[in-house]
């Protein structure tokens, strides 16, 4: 889809300052392409128009309100969300929406997974998943937009998230077999989830667009934790990878600094 580049994070870096007001501070950095969470909330206009400003653009977002794919009583809801989402995409020129299978809501300052609407059992929530992911992929085929499946781990959440391992994710993105529905590898998600980071890339490589770099566990630069980025930059380097290189973590120390951390491990 794209040749290699970072993309920052705006609800990551920079927070002291109005969301707007990061985009500035990236560009500086030499970060043009840019994430933010929960489109429906953010100030989508005042996002892109800054980034132009800047020549750089909004590159990837999600909808906080989707509902859950797992959850049949969530069908009409989670179509017309992704309808929505794909509406605003094509709008704003954004080339890339995340999925998820699970909706996650904020209650009294912690991620909680919304309950199902009845006792459904795994193998129920995963078909119903794939058949709503169909239906959204056919909507996705009248845009250019590409969409990332990203396994989430279960300890940052309350409740029980069914896609939260790589081997399912990938199953998922196998299963649909198609152009426009790929897989991100989350170094903070699969290590704080499942590990096996090496031998997960080496496996799903095929189907992922998108490396997010977070080390564990307290979801900083690299350097900071337990991961060896080094080895991994390695084997992304001698798998010919060439896809996006997510900030999605909270810089410890002066960003300046962090950056040349990243640079300095993986070089775009």
């Amino acid at each position: 889809m794209k040749t290699m580049d970072y993309t920052g994070y705006l609800d990551f870096w920079f927070t002291d300052k109005p969301v707007v007001e990061r985009i500035k501070p990236f560009v500086d950095l030499g970060v043009k392409q840019f994430n933010v969470f929960f489109w429906r909330r953010a100030p989508l206009a005042e996002i892109v128009a800054e980034s132009q400003r800047h020549s750089a653009h909004l590159y990837s977002t999600f909808d906080g309100e989707m509902g859950s794919l797992v959850d049949p009583g969530d069908n009409q809801k989670t179509l017309r969300s992704w309808a929505e989402s794909l509406e605003t995409a094509v709008q704003y020129n954004i080339p890339v929406l995340y999925i998820f299978s699970n909706q996650i809501e904020l209650v009294e300052g912690k991620e909680v997974v919304t309950r199902l609407s009845g006792n459904f059992t795994e193998g129920k929530q995963y078909a119903n998943l794939l058949d709503q992911t169909e239906k959204i992929i056919k909507l996705a085929e009248q845009t250019n937009v590409e969409i990332r499946v990203e396994c989430l781990n279960q300890h940052d959440f309350i409740g029980r998230i069914l896609v939260d391992n790589p081997q399912l994710a990938a199953d998922w993105v196998r299963r649909m077999n198609h152009p426009q529905f790929r897989l991100t590898f989350d170094t903070y998600h699969q290590q704080r989830g499942s590990g096996e980071l090496l031998s997960s890339l080496q496996n799903y490589f095929e189907w992922i667009t998108a490396v997010h770099i977070g080390d564990v566990p307290t979801r900083q630069e690299p350097g900071t934790g337990e991961i060896n980025f080094v080895n991994i930059a390695r084997k992304l380097h001698e798998l010919g990878f060439d896809g996006e290189i997510g900030l999605e973590f909270s810089p410890s120390t002066n960003p300046a600094i962090v950056m040349a951390r990243v640079r300095e491990i993986f070089p775009v």
